[in-house]
């Protein structure tokens, strides 16, 4: 166990508490819960906006603790976005950049590299004891990039992107080993996965008692396919607003092997499965209470991507984009800026709100400060403590960086208040930039890219040098904006 205990960063190094006393007792390291949803909206939670969908225990959540306005993810869709968190790195650096299969084989994505230095592995070296449920994609089964390769001592749920797609599938992975659910051989639906994934969650966040322990949490929930079983929870939605039948793969080849179910009521499955998730976290909560871990233990809660519109969803109607314009595939501000809460009593100010501008690849420098632990060298995060624990010294990005490589391949910057969003780069007749100014035009709507082209050149730069190529995500860089415009 890494002896330094709790170092708050550069800026209270000068505090009157010195760690390196050994008169003093040191802190204990707090535990540390990460809970990563799954294609959830920046207005699908209560505490950002959301008038339909009950979420009590994530208000609660950020009633006690802190709601950030400003935090991205990595990427608009899963396997970049979980590389960028795990790797500190944007997706002009870190490994996985796009949803890609990793072989030939039935399952899996494109593996991180063995050598990766990431979140898990740094936890890990420092003492902690790790766990990963719910969903991974970044890699497929044997390859070296699956949990046990990358620094986890246990995971349970999917391996694969694709099969996470379905709640009733016929399998999960627990570590190496394949658990088959009899209760949902052939087409049957008695074993509901994510309910499941959160049992061995619960179980591992028992057992780590005693020791510090880093809990990834990965649910796949409200991603589609839109099912949620029929209990008190659906009951809260079920027969309150107009639906329309969708209908998706109930046989067949693509049935519980990543087709969508059909669903008669979508979007009162839809709203369920987010006030299920929202049960989730009323339990961890309630557990750490138990084990009297709660006022050791930092809480984080986001969204891997912007909502979806696949399986029968409908986001307009929930408003799941909130303020924003776009969802997920998007690098609008509605596919990448997500819902972020952090809760950690005592440490982190109840009810406070913060606009500070965050992003996913500053979660590892951010818990190597709070842990004592070591980021990797080349990341291009800075940790945000000093904005959790309300002390001075906090760090501000010069600008943020996104890539996406489908529909043609998509770029983003943004600096301050502006953000210049390129498309199509993929197809150089058929590039085009937008910018737009965020402190006016939050939804996006007005491009200003003519009435500022000296803005969009520096921004034009700052995406030149913020790419690294990658033999496996090749993606096209725009002409050079301002030799273009001579």
């Amino acid at each position: 166990m890494n002896k330094t205990g709790i170092i708050w960063g550069v800026s209270m190094l000068s505090s009157v508490v010195v760690f390196g006393n050994n008169k003093q007792k040191q802190p204990k390291q707090p535990n540390i819960i990460y809970i990563l949803a799954d294609d959830l909206g920046y207005g699908d939670l209560g505490c950002y906006g959301q008038t339909i969908i009950q979420t009590p225990n994530i208000d609660r959540l950020s009633a006690e603790g802190m709601r950030f306005t400003r935090h991205y993810a990595g990427c608009s869709v899963s396997a970049p976005s979980r590389s960028s968190l795990f790797t500190g790195l944007h997706t002009g650096h870190t490994p996985i950049r796009g949803n890609k299969r990793g072989s030939q084989q039935a399952e899996g994505q494109y593996p991180l590299p063995a050598n990766t230095y990431n979140l898990a592995k740094m936890l890990k070296e420092g003492g902690y004891t790790t766990g990963c449920f719910g969903k991974w994609g970044l890699g497929f089964p044997g390859s070296e990039g699956v949990p046990e390769n990358q620094g986890f001592d246990e995971f349970f749920g999917f391996n694969c992107q694709n099969l996470a797609h379905n709640y009733y599938p016929h399998y999960l992975w627990h570590n190496k080993d394949i658990i088959y659910l009899k209760g949902n051989e052939g087409s049957k639906k008695e074993e509901y996965a994510a309910d499941i994934i959160h049992s061995e969650a619960m179980k591992f966040i028992r057992d780590s008692k005693g020791r510090p322990f880093f809990a990834f949490l990965t649910y796949t929930l409200p991603h589609a396919e839109l099912v949620s079983p029929d209990d008190n929870i659906q009951a809260l939605y079920k027969g309150k607003y107009p639906e329309t039948p969708w209908k998706g793969a109930d046989s067949g080849p693509n049935y519980k092997r990543g087709g969508y179910a059909s669903t008669m009521h979508p979007r009162t499955d839809y709203a369920a499965m987010v006030t299920r998730l929202d049960k989730y976290v009323g339990e961890i909560i309630a557990e750490l209470k138990v084990l009297k871990l709660d006022k050791n233990t930092l809480i984080i809660f986001t969204s891997d991507n912007g909502p979806h519109n696949e399986g029968g969803g409908d986001p307009d109607f929930f408003k799941s984009s909130g303020p924003l314009r776009g969802m997920k595939r998007d690098l609008y501000e509605g596919g990448i800026r997500e819902p972020m809460i952090a809760w950690y009593p005592e440490k982190i100010k109840p009810g406070s709100v913060s606009d500070h501008v965050s992003a996913f690849w500053d979660v590892m420098s951010t818990l190597a400060d709070l842990t004592g632990t070591k980021a990797a060298a080349n990341t291009d995060g800075l940790s945000f403590l000093p904005t959790l624990l309300g002390e001075p010294g906090q760090k501000q990005h010069d600008y943020l960086y996104w890539e996406f490589h489908e529909q043609g391949g998509k770029i983003a910057v943004a600096k301050g208040n502006w953000k210049a969003v390129w498309l199509n780069v993929n197809n150089p007749e058929e590039t085009k930039v937008e910018l737009y100014d965020l402190s006016k035009d939050i939804h996006e709507d007005n491009n200003v890219s003519k009435q500022y082209p000296e803005i969009v050149a520096g921004l034009d730069q700052i995406m030149r040098k913020s790419h690294t190529d990658s033999q496996a995500f090749p993606i096209s860089l725009p002409v050079d904006y301002a030799t273009s415009k001579k």
